[in-house]
């Protein structure tokens, strides 16, 4: 060691001030550990203050535990005991312990009644500070020496950290610019750890048509989205959609962005946007009857907001072939049928996902079965543990994501301090 370096002597190290590195932190001071967390970026949490458009999505109102991790397909399993641990009503109550109201919005999703996620982020920085925690920030790991099957320390540019345990929860990929650059898949994978490729998840769909940019920032409600491959349908949700400029986005496909990408690895895929999911076809057919008999003689670009957002007429009426200015008398059968076809599986062609810079959780990482679920303890090296998003386990939109780093940090940090 060079002479130069300070010595820092703890209980925990952890490595990555996020949610679930700052959860962690919490935790393991109320335990009695003497802990230090170490933060590359100027402070502590900067993702966080991005998260649900900067509300903060803390967690998801299903407080049932099978129900919760049934969200995060096959991998969910592996969260059962962190979540029956530290479940979405310890959360909640966590956060109401530490003066942060909470309120629920649709599906479940709760946030902080001041829609303010700096309310959260606040509460982490005086609860670091008022348990004890030695917070370094912008500090980067030059590296990590191990004696055997552990962790001997942590080596920075001007300190050598020295623990008895240790704790990784660098986060994803996500949102690089927040610092999520992916070092800590490195040092595990340095410590014979497998990583599952990391992919971006939870992030728009890019299309090939290019007049969807015409489209942008025009939101939908109550829509069907399905994606076919093969002339086979894989999958569909209900719910909010979003044109972007370059594709879709919104609570739907987000959650279906993950599949979608893993679909288009294979081949190419389409996507169908059902306006009128509530219709079926016979029902949609005397809608749109109905309404162009009521308005014989006006246009059909006059006709249709009454199906659709204003924005959406004229598209739809070029894709149909119809003039804009043709009158509701005019309309033939096989043209209401062109009409009620394109309303029930209006046609789009995903191209691919946005990336990371646009991701909001990067699905795969360090392999779960290389972890003790019980503890968050590594099976390899025997005083490191992980937590957070850094494990490959991701779950849809909602809150549900930011739960697992409540959950895993809590109960790695417990663990870590009883060991």
């Amino acid at each position: 060691m060079t002479p130069d370096r300070q010595t820092i002597t703890c209980d925990l190290a952890i490595i990555g001030a996020g949610p679930a590195g700052m959860m962690a932190a919490v935790r393991a001071s109320e335990c009695g550990a003497r802990v230090v967390l170490l933060e590359k970026n100027h402070m502590p949490g900067i993702k966080l203050l991005m998260t649900g458009k900067e509300r903060c999505n803390i967690t998801n109102a299903e407080t049932d535990a099978r129900e919760f991790t049934s969200r995060f397909g096959k991998s969910g399993k592996f969260l059962m005991n962190a979540l029956y641990h530290f479940g979405v009503e310890d959360t909640i109550e966590f956060f109401h312990r530490h003066k942060v109201k909470t309120k629920v919005e649709r599906g479940g999703r709760i946030f902080p009644a001041s829609d303010r996620a700096g309310d959260v982020h606040e509460l982490f920085i005086s609860a670091i500070r008022k348990k004890g925690v030695t917070l370094l920030t912008q500090c980067r790991i030059d590296k990590i020496i191990l004696k055997g099957n552990a962790i001997e320390s942590v080596i920075l540019k001007n300190a050598v950290v020295r623990s008895i345990n240790y704790l990784i929860s660098t986060g994803g990929l996500s949102y690089p610019r927040t610092g999520s650059t992916g070092d800590g898949y490195t040092w595990a994978r340095q410590m014979g750890h497998t990583i599952i490729r990391p992919q971006p998840a939870l992030t728009p769909v890019l299309v090939k048509e290019q007049w969807i940019k015409d489209l942008e920032g025009l939101s939908l409600k109550n829509v069907r989205i399905s994606v076919y491959q093969h002339n086979r349908k894989k999958f569909d949700r209900f719910g909010e959609a979003l044109f972007t400029g370059s594709g879709l986005s919104g609570p739907i496909i987000l959650d279906m962005s993950k599949s979608i990408g893993d679909l288009l690895n294979s081949g190419p895929a389409d996507l169908y946007i059902d306006f009128k999911p509530a219709l079926d076809a016979a029902q949609l057919d005397k809608r749109i009857l109905r309404d162009l008999d009521g308005n014989r003689n006006r246009s059909i670009r006059n006709i249709l907001p009454r199906l659709l957002p204003v924005r959406l007429v004229l598209l739809m009426l070029k894709q149909a072939g119809i003039s804009p200015d043709r009158k509701g008398h005019s309309i033939t059968r096989e043209e209401r049928i062109k009409l009620r076809s394109l309303l029930k599986q209006f046609p789009l062609t995903p191209k691919g996902l946005l990336g990371f810079d646009k991701a909001i959780i990067t699905t795969g990482g360090i392999a779960l079965n290389e972890i003790n679920p019980k503890t968050m303890q590594s099976k390899l090296i025997r005083n490191l543990y992980f937590a957070g998003e850094i494990l490959d386990l991701d779950g849809p939109t909602g809150g549900y994501n930011l739960q697992v780093c409540w959950s895993t940090g809590y109960l790695a940090g417990e663990s870590a301090a009883a060991n």
